[in-house]
């Protein structure tokens, strides 16, 4: 949620900044005119309430006509009140349906562009894995190795649904133990975080109402999360953080599920585009002064995960028009996929600002005493299904083997994965 003061200050720039985003900067206009008479009406509320509080007290001291006038006084205040509370509701649900719909203006330093095809590469790290033979791809490697098996899922769950098998199984929780170990080392707190959240907790996250398309609902009303980042988002919302505790850092490991309902006929082979994986997610909580540098901590973390397990990679740069409604800036890391003959997304790191916060209502307390909304950063530590292509595809052997990175090798206990010895 944006702050309404700085909107009422800066009315014509905010426009234009959600217009990189691909808003309506009428929604600015409609917004200012429903705040103009949702302050009229508080404040006629206010007044009518003082009044009533006034008049009701004095009653008891007067007599005569004094009191019959008061008591007539305080009648007709109260009926004002009485009027003007529905009227108040109204106004508050029309104001805050339309600030939900308002995406968080990107950075001033972040390029002008409208979809993923005007981001552009910051850095290339790492040479191309080379190959004195053909290599397969994640798909077939599975299936000559027995490690993947997307048929059978489809039968029980239908299309974008696998089973990850024998050693490739052993390899997700090595991949999780790795970039747990090194979150940990660096202060992170470890969570497993519920799945399945109420409505207020995706709205506060920033993931409805847009997004609603996106994400599975279930008959109690409750959502699955599509990444750990909405439930630790919504971990210490109505708290007051004092400043000396931040950063708060969180990884949360869980689950995800996504509809994938706008991607129809888009990265259909494999299991690169799934409705169910699997991923360990940073997440913090940062002042504002804190927040650009945690930004490119953040990324620096993802490129020490990746660089571990010596994987080529690019770092990229997203345009407004690519950006997600909660985040003012973001980057993508992107690691070589030898099957696509391509870079391939893994990771994604967004600066959300005060967004989330003031949804959510999580502030802090400076050292001077003043409380304001704080800033919330994500990004991602490994998503495991994508990581797995990406080691079993670089990593293939002439003999059809897969090597295994060896900073995997100590928390899954073998060198290479055969599968014919099995």
């Amino acid at each position: 949620m944006l702050d309404i003061k700085l909107i009422r200050e800066n009315t014509e720039e905010i426009k234009k900044k959600i217009a990189r985003k691909g808003a309506d900067p009428a929604l600015i206009d409609e917004l200012i005119m429903i705040d103009r008479n949702r302050r009229r009406v508080m404040a006629e509320l206010e007044r009518a309430q003082s009044e009533l509080n006034r008049v009701s007290k004095d009653i008891s001291k007067l007599h005569g006509q004094q009191k019959i006038d008061a008591i007539n006084d305080a009648s007709v205040y109260s009926d004002r009140v009485r009027k003007l509370k529905p009227e108040l509701e109204q106004a508050d649900k029309e104001y805050f349906e339309l600030m939900y719909q308002l995406p968080n203006p990107p950075a001033d330093d972040v390029i002008d562009g409208k979809s993923d095809k005007d981001n552009t590469v910051n850095r290339t790290v790492g040479e191309l894995t080379k190959f004195s033979f053909k290599p397969l791809d994640h798909v077939d490697l599975g299936e000559k190795l027995d490690l993947i098996d997307i048929e059978r899922a489809s039968k029980i769950s239908g299309s974008r649904f696998y089973f990850i098998k024998n050693e490739l199984a052993l390899l997700e929780f090595a991949l999780v133990q790795y970039a747990l170990s090194i979150l940990v080392k660096e202060g992170f707190v470890p969570m497993i975080p519920p799945i399945l959240l109420n409505r207020s907790a995706m709205e506060g996250a920033g993931y409805l109402p847009a997004g609603e398309d996106e994400i599975y609902k279930t008959q109690d009303n409750t959502y699955l999360a599509g990444t750990a980042e909405q439930p630790l988002a919504g971990y210490h919302s109505d708290e007051i953080i004092e400043a000396k505790n931040l950063p708060l850092r969180y990884a949360g490991f869980s689950s995800c599920f996504r509809r994938e309902a706008g991607s129809y006929g888009k990265d259909v082979r494999g299991i690169l585009r799934a409705h169910q994986f699997d991923k360990v997610e940073m997440f913090s909580f940062v002042t504002p002064e804190q927040s650009e540098k945690e930004h490119e901590y953040l990324v620096s973390l993802e490129e020490k995960i990746v660089s571990g397990l010596k994987l080529p990679y690019q770092i990229v740069n997203i345009c407004a028009g690519d950006l997600g409604a909660p985040a003012v800036k973001k980057f993508d890391l992107e690691t070589w996929m030898p099957g696509e003959g391509k870079y391939r997304e893994t990771h994604s790191c967004s600066n959300c600002t005060d967004f989330q916060s003031r949804r959510l209502n999580i502030r802090y307390k400076n050292k001077e005493g003043k409380i304001d909304f704080l800033h919330t950063l994500n990004g991602t530590a490994v998503a495991v299904g994508r990581m797995l292509i990406a080691i079993s595809e670089n990593y293939q052997q002439k003999d059809g083997s897969i090597m295994v990175p060896e900073v995997l090798q100590k928390y899954c206990g073998f060198e290479r994965i055969k599968g014919q010895s099995r």
